[in-house]
C-alpha cells in the first residue's frame, strides 16, 4: 500500500489540471509507477463506457507513445491497482495515448498548441465567462492568451486565462492540427529509418574492421488498436 498517495501526487504530479475523487486516487497510485518507466500521466478517467472503463492516458516526455508502450504500462500498473483496489466495482483498464485532439494539462502542452484551436473551461469566472473556444496565441509563465472564435458583442476578441483558473482544456480536431500531426509522424518515421540505416552501416563497418584485422595479409574480404481520434491504445 502507498504510505501517502496524496503526498506522492503532490511531489510527482506537475500537471495544471488534476483529477478529483476516485480518479485522483488512481492518479496517485499510477504516477510513481509511470515516472521511473519514462512516462508521464496525462489523464485518468473512470467512465461507464462498456460497463466500467478506467482510462489511463499517458505519454513519454517528448509527447510520443507506442502501442508497445501502452502494453508495458498496462502490465506494470495492473498488479498495483489490484492491490490498492481504489475502485470498488469491476472495471476494464484501457491505457491510451492522448490522441491528436489531446487534453492540455501542462504548460508545455499549451506552448506546443500555439496557433491551434482549443476548448477551455475555467473553475472561476474569467472575463465574465467560464467557457471559451478559440485559438491559443501566446503563453507566459502564469497564463495563456486565447483569440476567441465568436466573441459576443462587447467582449474583447482576446482573453488572458490564468493557469490556476483552469478546469479543463483540450485541442479541437481541425485540418491544420491533423496536418501537423501527420507531418510530425512522418518526420519521426524518417528519423527512425535514418537511425536504423546508420546503425546497420556502423555494424557493417565494425565487422569489416574485425575481419581485416584477423586476415592480416592485406586482403579485404546485416491486441492493439488506434481509434478515429488518433489515440493509440491497448486494453486488458
Amino acid at each position: 500500500m502507498l504510505d501517502n498517495p496524496a503526498l506522492a501526487t503532490a511531489v510527482e504530479d506537475d500537471r495544471l489540471i488534476r483529477e478529483t475523487g476516485t480518479d485522483a486516487r488512481v492518479a496517485a497510485i499510477v504516477i510513481p509507477i509511470l515516472r521511473p518507466m519514462g512516462f508521464r500521466l496525462v489523464r485518468v478517467r473512470l467512465s461507464g463506457q462498456n460497463g466500467m472503463t478506467l482510462q489511463i492516458m499517458a505519454e513519454r516526455d517528448d509527447g510520443t507513445i507506442t502501442v508497445q508502450d501502452c502494453e508495458e504500462i498496462s502490465r506494470a500498473i495492473s498488479p498495483t491497482l489490484d492491490v490498492e483496489d481504489p475502485i470498488e466495482q469491476a472495471y476494464h483498464l484501457e491505457v491510451s495515448s492522448p490522441g491528436i485532439d489531446r487534453p492540455l494539462v501542462r504548460k508545455v502542452d499549451f506552448e506546443a498548441a500555439i496557433g491551434h484551436a482549443a476548448k477551455i473551461e475555467t473553475s472561476v469566472m474569467v472575463a465574465d465567462k467560464k467557457r471559451f473556444r478559440g485559438k491559443i496565441t501566446a503563453v507566459d509563465a502564469d497564463s495563456f492568451t486565447l483569440e476567441r472564435d465568436l466573441a459576443s458583442y462587447g467582449d474583447e476578441p482576446q482573453v488572458r486565462v490564468p493557469f490556476d483558473a483552469l478546469a479543463d482544456a483540450r485541442l479541437i480536431l481541425t485540418d491544420s492540427l491533423i496536418r501537423e500531426a501527420l507531418a510530425k509522424d512522418n518526420r519521426e518515421k524518417k528519423a527512425a529509418r535514418r537511425g536504423d540505416a546508420d546503425d546497420a552501416a556502423d555494424d557493417a563497418f565494425e565487422g569489416d574492421e574485425i575481419e581485416f584485422e584477423e586476415d592480416g595479409d592485406g586482403d579485404e574480404e546485416p491486441d492493439t488498436d488506434t481509434d478515429a481520434d488518433g489515440n493509440t491504445k491497448t486494453g486488458s
